[in-house]
């Protein structure tokens, strides 16, 4: 009596395999002999018999090697974008954390100013009754004191809103209050070209490019393996319970294809188009992220310069402040124009403040755009001025 073994299961599990593999590959692979569909088992009487059979192939043209280096590209493409997902989500925290100090920061100084103002604001009543101003001047005060109340509740709340983007981005249930503070390197960086090298090793699109590239030469060699011919071993044996001596046979069988209706050549010729295409955009990929990389670069640098810049036009708006409040004090001054000066000094500081906060953000997208995101806490550790929201 013969008893049929259903390989189909074997048969099914190698099928599911090949079919993840990209369908080029896939239909190459498919064309290697595969397991048979069943064995048999045969038994007579109290003997029983069986035969089992073996295919090997010993060389396939190259074929299992392009199908492994399509799977290691398709690894290093899926690296590349898991990568670019990491940098991109740390750019996002460098922007909110770091916008989050930022709006901290123009709070105080508005609220600093207030502080002035309506300090100011309340002598000038009092020198209304004593005769020293005109109603028009403290009218005046005390408009420029409203002005200031608002511009001050429009900052906490840019703080309060800045502080919630924050923890969303961090998935904290309150707001978050940060604690590193907004910094700028008076120092020049490095050369740009030590950017430019380090992102053409480091940049994740670049890595995804060179990875599409490496697939396009594994479905090549895949196409040119299935011109060369196929050499396998077989083997066949048969296993007797009740003794005898069992059959086997043994050899080599050598399979080439004379003719296809699948026009290889078409189908190579596609795929080295493909790689020339992969190249160029390589190439394409690999000038646009040295623009890039010299366009950030160029936004640290003149953030940096402008921030130093800026030190003149602060030393000079609290000069003023200071020679106003003499005035007064004089007589030869107007409360109005101490309250212009008070604004003054916190426009000039909150501008500085958003020019460190460029300084950052240009330096977070630098490091982004060379692949070097985690060499961020380096610079904000060797940066040698430090803009916390409590520094005068």
């Amino acid at each position: 009596m013969l008893y049929p073994i259903s390989l189909d299961p074997a048969r099914q599990a190698l099928s599911d395999a090949i079919g993840l593999l990209p369908p080029p590959l896939a239909g190459a692979v498919g064309q290697v002999p595969q397991l048979p569909s069943s064995l048999s088992l045969q038994r007579q009487g109290h003997r029983a018999s069986a035969n089992f059979s073996l295919l090997w192939p010993l060389y396939i043209g190259g074929l299992g090697d392009a199908v492994r280096g399509e799977l290691d590209a398709m690894a290093e493409e899926a690296e590349a974008d898991a990568s670019a997902a990491t940098l991109s989500q740390q750019a996002l925290l460098a922007q909110r954390y770091f916008g989050a100090q930022l709006a901290a920061r123009a709070a105080q100084l508005r609220e600093r100013a207030l502080a002035g103002v309506r300090e100011h604001a309340d002598a000038a009543d009092g020198m209304l009754r004593a005769g020293v101003i005109s109603e028009l001047e403290r009218l005046q005060a005390r408009a420029a004191l409203a002005d200031a109340e608002q511009q001050a509740r429009k900052a906490r709340d840019d703080a309060r809103l800045a502080a919630t983007a924050l923890a969303s981005t961090l998935k904290a249930g309150a707001p978050v209050q940060p604690t590193s503070a907004l910094f700028v390197d008076s120092r020049p960086l490095p050369p740009l070209d030590t950017f430019i090298d380090a992102a053409r090793q480091g940049h994740p699109g670049l890595a995804k490019v060179q990875a599409k590239r490496r697939q396009a030469g594994a479905l090549l060699d895949a196409q040119e393996a299935l011109r060369r011919p196929q050499v396998l071993g077989f083997g066949m044996r048969e296993i007797n319970s009740g003794g005898g001596k069992p059959n086997w046979a043994a050899g080599l069988a050598v399979r080439y294809t004379l003719w296809d209706s699948v026009d290889r050549d078409r189908l190579a010729a596609s795929a080295q188009r493909k790689i020339e295409q992969a190249e160029l955009t390589e190439q394409q990929a690999l000038a646009d992220i040295a623009l890039l990389v010299e366009k950030n670069w160029l936004a640290v640098d003149q953030a940096r310069t402008q921030y130093l810049a800026q030190q003149a036009q602060e030393e000079l708006a609290r000069e003023l402040l200071r020679l106003r409040a003499a005035a007064l004090r004089g007589g030869t001054g107007t409360a109005l124009e101490l309250i212009d000066a008070e604004l003054n000094l916190a426009r000039v500081q909150t501008e500085r403040a958003q020019t460190a906060h460029q300084y950052v953000q240009a330096l977070a997208a630098l490091l982004e755009s060379t692949g070097q995101a985690g060499e961020f806490e380096r610079y904000m550790a060797q940066a040698d001025i430090q803009i916390t929201p409590s520094t005068p």
